[in-house]
């Protein structure tokens, strides 16, 4: 793929409703200037996946996803033979002519190959974007099959010998980091650790992805999901969830969090059980991040800084 610079990357993944930040529209660039694999790393939900689709509507090119996952092998993730159509090929064979070389040849040919995410990807005669979704989820042994590809651009079919790529894709893989990842992966990737977002890129990307929304109720949707990832929860809210949250909110026809009704869209950000009695444990600590009652808001404390915008029900203090 040809490559694009860093802004214009940012301002197109804009115009689809991703907001990326500084580093990540670099290193999409450098990707794309280098041709070489983007691993994208860090929790849950902040947009990793999102990532790779945006930058497929950007680049106008197809997406191809292999979703990665234990037990996956090259029979899933490259090809398949079409073995019906095989079978079927042989039975209306069995009174021709020929060597038995000269049938195997021609049942093993591309016709019958079913081509899988990883083999589509560089048979394509346009460049598309391949996305390697959650690779820490496979096993050791998928990762040293995946740097024959990811090294050479070329994979390798018993039947048919290498087939190599017609085009170099555009590749992004995403980790949630459950496990490491071989030196080996890492070192034919460029790298990017993607965090949960800060609250005013955050107030931009629920800005972009929900247009009807208002302005007190994005920041406050904002500021609920950034107060519950201060907490000790085992699946801390990500971007996503703060989506839901604040489309749940639009659904229930609320321009505004009232306090005493905060609990009615938790179902969009707490997912466990466990997480859901420290929440309600933390209600207090919530309501107060959202504002209720904050005397002398807009006053600057070491160490943070203050938004002078009201959320629905007062001025809100953000610590950093």
């Amino acid at each position: 793929m040809s490559a694009v610079s860093a802004a214009v990357i940012a301002e197109r993944l804009r115009t689809r409703g991703y907001v990326a930040g500084g580093e990540l529209a670099a290193a999409l660039s450098l990707a794309l200037a280098l041709g070489k694999p983007l691993l994208l790393e860090g929790p849950a939900g902040v947009g990793k996946t999102e990532a790779a689709k945006a930058l497929a509507e950007a680049l106008d090119a197809r997406l191809i996803r292999l979703q990665c996952y234990e037990g996956l092998d090259s029979a899933a993730a490259l090809y398949e033979w079409n073995y019906p159509r095989q079978l079927l090929r042989i039975r209306l064979g069995e009174n021709e002519g020929g060597t038995v070389a000269e049938r195997e040849a021609e049942i093993f040919g591309e016709e019958f190959l079913l081509a899988r995410p990883l083999l589509a990807a560089i048979r394509e005669e346009s460049a598309p974007v391949l996305l390697v979704d959650e690779v820490d989820r496979a096993d050791e042994a998928f990762e040293a099959f995946l740097l024959e590809l990811l090294g050479e651009w070329q994979v390798t079919v018993p039947e048919l010998g290498t087939i190599k790529a017609r085009t170099r894709p555009a590749v992004i893989l995403t980790s949630n980091r459950s496990r490491e990842l071989s030196d080996a992966l890492r070192r034919r990737c460029l790298y990017l650790w993607l965090d949960y977002p800060t609250v005013e890129q955050e107030i931009g990307i629920l800005q972009a992805r929900l247009p009807g929304i208002s302005q007190r109720l994005h920041d406050a949707g904002d500021l609920d999901g950034e107060a519950l990832r201060d907490l000790p929860l085992a699946k801390p809210p990500g971007v996503a969830e703060s989506l839901d949250w604040a489309t749940a909110l639009l659904s229930l026809h609320r321009e505004s969090i009232e306090p005493a009704r905060l609990e009615e869209a938790w179902a969009c950000v707490v997912k466990v059980h466990d997480d859901r009695r420290i929440v309600t444990q933390a209600r207090p600590l919530l309501v107060a991040a959202l504002g209720e009652a904050a005397p002398g808001a807009g006053r600057v404390e070491a160490g943070g800084h203050a938004l002078e915008t009201d959320f629905g029900f007062g001025s809100v203090h953000v610590r950093e």
